[in-house]
């Protein structure tokens, strides 16, 4: 059976270039396929892998291959994919380095490793959650350990009743996981102080320094490395000073963003990112390792360790300097992350990664430059990064709903799949090039088929 599988995986991947990029079937329509009451007897488990293979074909989407750019989607290196089948065959529990040595030596190393791939502070510790949501949670509750400790306030002893007022500030364009992180640490999302952005989605540098200024009590400043719209970074290098000499804890929710760091070219953007206490980013989007797959790292490791720190008698724990995993994440019991991370990063090397970093953002800006020849397209971002946003317009059409349907119908026409998006209140489509498998000739058909389908549109008035 596992043979057959296996079978199935390679076909799959085999028509990835080719196929519809698309799914052809609604999830409505998978659940009539697949659904119903369960049976009272097994099945062979050879018939049942079978038949739901065949079942949910039709509802999966393409987004390993090379021309899906909805959502910052990674692909999946091949060392990553084949090490993300060893980590379910070997079935580890990476809650300590006593349950599975192999899974915290993995994550072990791998930590130096992106720390230094960064040029973080090599001081930091890092912590392998599902994404950059759980990634924020992680940074930010280190966050609020430090700042209510410096307060003389335990938070973890005595939760958040009678701690001091923490002031989070964050941007108007901060991304919605990192409010989410916020509301379930206990801040609450109307009681962030928001910082109004440029036309960019970048922070505005005074109006944050206006806020610290105004702020009182223990503060955390949330910081962006990679709108999700733009890809533009929020000044990191002119408003950390300002945070310092605040006493503010800085994070920089960087999902996607924050492997800019690995491009010279990009230097003026992400100068200063360095400087902060901790950051957030996802390994399923630019470092094509399989979902899920999210990391956090903190430059005070106390903190960390503090805020994540899980104690049971029946929990064995590692001696000396043995790395424990679930001392840096919420979870307990979790999946051995860390191996198909250093699979993928030994496959490529340093210079591996920044080549796949520089060549995702030469094509968005071949992207735009292929879409903006037509009088219909407006690019509406600098693309300094891998997002291009993209308006459609037509005389004699609303211009947001025309690039509505557009969208939807460039979705539907399956050369390429591309999300919609809002930008300062127009509807537009976003462009997200981050995957190891994308060509230029990806970039090059991808551009032909929106254009035509563009013009289709316009030729039918809607």
């Amino acid at each position: 059976m596992l043979r057959e599988t296996v079978e199935r995986a390679i076909r799959w991947l085999e028509d990835l270039p080719s196929r519809r990029v698309g799914a052809w079937a609604s999830a409505e329509e998978i659940r009539k396929a697949l659904g119903g009451t369960l049976n009272e007897e097994g099945m062979a488990p050879s018939d049942v892998v079978a038949a739901f293979s065949e079942g949910a074909a039709s509802g999966l989407t393409g987004s390993p291959g090379p021309r899906y750019f909805g959502f910052v989607t990674g692909g999946a290196l091949p060392a990553s994919l084949a090490a993300d089948w060893l980590a379910s065959a070997w079935d580890q529990n990476a809650v300590l380095a006593v349950s599975s040595p192999a899974a915290s030596a993995a994550e072990e190393i791998v930590s130096e490793w992106i720390i230094d791939l960064l040029g973080l502070p090599p001081e930091s510790s890092a912590g392998f959650v599902t994404g950059c949501q759980m990634a924020n949670f992680t940074c930010l509750a280190a966050a609020r350990h430090e700042v209510l400790r410096r307060s003389g306030h335990d938070v973890e002893k005595d939760g958040l009743q009678g701690a001091p007022r923490v002031t989070v500030i964050a941007g108007e364009e901060a991304h919605a996981t990192l409010l989410v992180a916020l509301r379930m640490l206990g801040f609450g999302t109307g009681n962030v102080l928001s910082v109004p952005a440029d036309g960019q989605g970048r922070m505005i540098p005074e109006k944050a320094e206006d806020a610290l200024r105004a702020a009182s009590g223990p503060v955390i400043l949330c910081l962006q490395a990679g709108n999700v719209n733009t890809g533009a970074f929020d000044p990191c290098a002119r408003i950390i000073p300002a945070a310092r000499a605040k006493g503010a804890w800085v994070h920089v929710d960087g999902a996607f963003g924050l492997w800019g760091r690995m491009l010279p070219s990009l230097k003026t953007h992400t100068d200063g990112v360095e400087l902060a206490d901790s950051w957030a980013t996802d390994a399923h989007k630019w470092l094509n390792v399989p979902y899920d797959s999210g990391i956090a790292v903190v430059r005070h490791s106390a903190a960390h360790r503090a805020s994540m720190a899980l104690n049971a008698p029946y929990y064995i724990a590692g001696e000396g300097e043995v790395r424990d995993p679930s001392q840096w994440v919420p979870e307990s019991s979790r999946r051995a992350r860390g191996f198909p991370l250093y699979c993928g990063l030994k496959s490529l090397g340093r210079k591996g990664v920044r080549e796949m970093v520089e060549r995702n953002c030469r094509q968005a800006r071949l992207m735009a430059l292929l879409l903006s020849e037509d009088p219909m397209v407006t690019i509406l971002n600098d693309v300094v990064l891998n997002q291009v946003l993209v308006r459609f317009s037509c005389p004699g059409s609303d211009s947001d709903a025309f690039t509505r349907t557009v969208t939807a119908q460039v979705q539907e026409e399956g050369t390429c799949w591309a999300g919609g998006s809002v930008w300062k209140g127009m509807a537009a489509m976003r462009i997200s090039v981050s995957n190891w498998f994308t060509s230029d000739d990806d970039i090059f058909r991808s551009a032909e088929a929106i254009r035509s389908v563009l013009g289709k549109a316009a030729r039918s008035g809607r």
